[in-house]
């Protein structure tokens, strides 16, 4: 496929990626409401259900640089092809689960799908477009990532009501069908044309060191931050992920080079998407069972209360290329995060007796500001590396988008179950609750709902009524943490992001080559783009 006709197609090329990108992520969210289902039908317990969630997110988030880096290597449309392939395995694998076992290694297959789609379309994505289009063909990536966020709950609410739980994964099927055929069809393939030396010894520890990582900061919530074996698996991840800079370091065919960490751009951008999908991720898990267990909304009713927040994502996102241009990177992800943080403090207006215009304005600015930071930082990700590097660069933003989520979502919560736990065990021992419904109580507010329809009467709703309050005090104090992770992010893009992107290629490419490469060449035809 010659350039002159990979320009003509790059509309339908970024469709296409859009389309596989959109079913890993929303099958990311889509899952959650089917989780009291798989409780029923599947007699799965609540360490059951963990891992058919974290299965996925572990081996997507531990593969993710060594997928991108195969995909520089060998080709990114054939990586596309085979995280799709092996995508919709796992999905059609899961939707025959007879046991939680069964889902939970099937869910781990389709984390290996997604660690090869993700880094893919982000990567030929930035390999066909140029310039200034970049720019506003990352904005629509990123809005149909934040659009399916928000649509999985409504999708999943409305299979679950028409249809059996393996619908959330049947589902996916046609989708990655339709993506497989049409990207053999219309995206064309680049790779690395220098064809580095496979790293092993860099995979095996990345995968390693990720997936301890992703362990600990998943369990911590459960076992307790400070417990003993929380801890040594941390050490552990820091001593594997710091053996891996040091090989890296000294190898003459790294995997990840260390030194696109010395560009201000590159770091900065990577810690802004760290810090924004740490502040959506966990504000979401928060604000979730806010409209379920407190305004009473169901799962398919909490989706569509939800839309709001995607369209605003879907809007700004691509808007923010055009701000860019005008106002500068630096500028417009530093008053994303300030917005953001912003519609995140409007949550701690939220009651028990709330109604739904307060939580509209807090979620629509959040989405603002998320929708402002999360296209330019990505871009300027993308900008800082060479394109040769593209596979691997979009790993980095991945990585950092799934340590950043998971983190949110873990320290989120603890934050939530520490305000609320004891709060609500001493209402329901001041009511008379004793034995295990005291714990049933301060382990969730759901839990506490169900013991207190089971007292019924004056008791029972006194009962709600307290532990609804404690959990909105706890969510208040956790969207407070959320609002300083983003404006952390917001001093640091301040302070480190540059204004706009250098005229010249990173800081490790020039001190390997001594050349100075202009903006306009790394912005011509991807090197080593391929017949298709």
């Amino acid at each position: 496929m010659d350039a002159e006709t990979v320009h003509r197609r790059r509309w339908w090329i970024l469709v296409v990626l859009c389309f596989s990108l959109l079913v890993i992520v929303l099958d990311n969210t889509i899952l959650n409401v089917a989780l009291p289902t798989l409780v029923r039908d599947l007699d799965a317990t609540n360490s059951e259900l963990q891992w058919i969630v974290d299965a996925y997110t572990l081996v997507f988030a531990g593969l993710l640089l060594t997928a991108g880096s195969l995909g520089d290597r060998f080709g990114r449309r054939g990586a596309l092809s085979l995280g799709l392939v092996i995508f919709g395995l796992g999905s059609g694998l899961s939707a025959l689960a007879d046991d939680a076992a069964h889902l939970v290694a099937t869910r781990a297959l389709m984390g290996v799908g997604g660690a090869f789609i993700m880094p893919s379309t982000l990567s030929i994505l930035t390999n066909v477009f140029t310039g200034r289009e970049r720019g506003r063909a990352i904005g629509i990536w990123a809005g149909v990532s934040g659009l399916a966020v928000a649509l999985g709950p409504l999708a999943g609410g409305f299979l679950l009501e028409h249809f059996f739980w393996g619908s959330v994964f049947l589902v996916n099927v046609p989708v990655v069908i339709v993506a497989v055929v049409a990207g053999r069809l219309l995206v064309p393939t680049s790779r690395d044309p220098s064809a580095p030396r496979l790293d092993p010894v860099g995979a095996v520890l990345s995968i390693t060191g990720l997936g301890v990582l992703l362990f600990a900061i998943i369990e911590a919530p459960e076992r307790g931050w400070g417990d003993g074996f929380i801890l040594a698996t941390f050490g552990v991840a820091v001593l594997v992920l710091g053996a891996f800079a040091v090989w890296e370091l000294r190898s003459d065919h790294p995997m990840l080079d260390v030194h696109f960490f010395e560009n201000p751009r590159f770091t900065s951008a990577s810690a802004a998407i760290t810090l924004v999908f740490f502040a959506m991720f966990g504000s979401l898990f928060l604000l979730t069972q806010y409209l379920q267990f407190v305004m009473g909304y169901t799962a398919l009713q909490t989706g569509v209360r939800l839309l709001p927040m995607a369209l605003t994502l879907m809007v700004v996102a691509p808007l923010s290329a055009r701000l860019v241009e005008r106002l500068g990177t630096k500028v417009v992800v530093g008053t994303g995060l300030s917005i953001a943080a912003t519609g995140l403090l409007l949550f701690t207006r939220t009651t028990v007796d709330s109604g739904l215009g307060t939580v509209l304005l807090a979620y629509v600015v959040m989405a603002a500001g998320m929708g402002l930071t999360m296209a330019p930082a990505t871009e300027s990700i993308m900008g800082s590396l060479p394109l040769a590097k593209a596979g691997v660069g979009s790993a980095v933003n991945d990585t950092t988008r799934q340590l950043g989520g998971a983190l949110g979502v873990a320290v989120l919560g603890s934050v939530l179950a520490t305000g609320y736990g004891s709060s609500a065990a001493d209402a329901a021992r001041d009511l008379g609750v004793s034995g295990p419904a005291v714990g049933a109580v301060r382990e969730s507010l759901g839990g506490a709902l169900e013991v207190a329809a089971g007292l019924g009467g004056a008791a029972g709703d006194a009962l709600a009524a307290a532990a609804k309050a404690a959990f909105v005090d706890g969510m208040h104090t956790g969207v407070v943490v959320a609002a300083i992770a983003a404006l952390i992010g917001a001093v640091q893009v301040l302070r480190w992001l540059p204004a706009r992107a250098r005229d010249d290629v990173p800081v490790a490419e020039e001190a390997r080559t001594g050349d100075r490469v202009t903006e306009e060449a790394r912005h011509d035809v991807a090197p080593g783009l391929a017949e298709a």
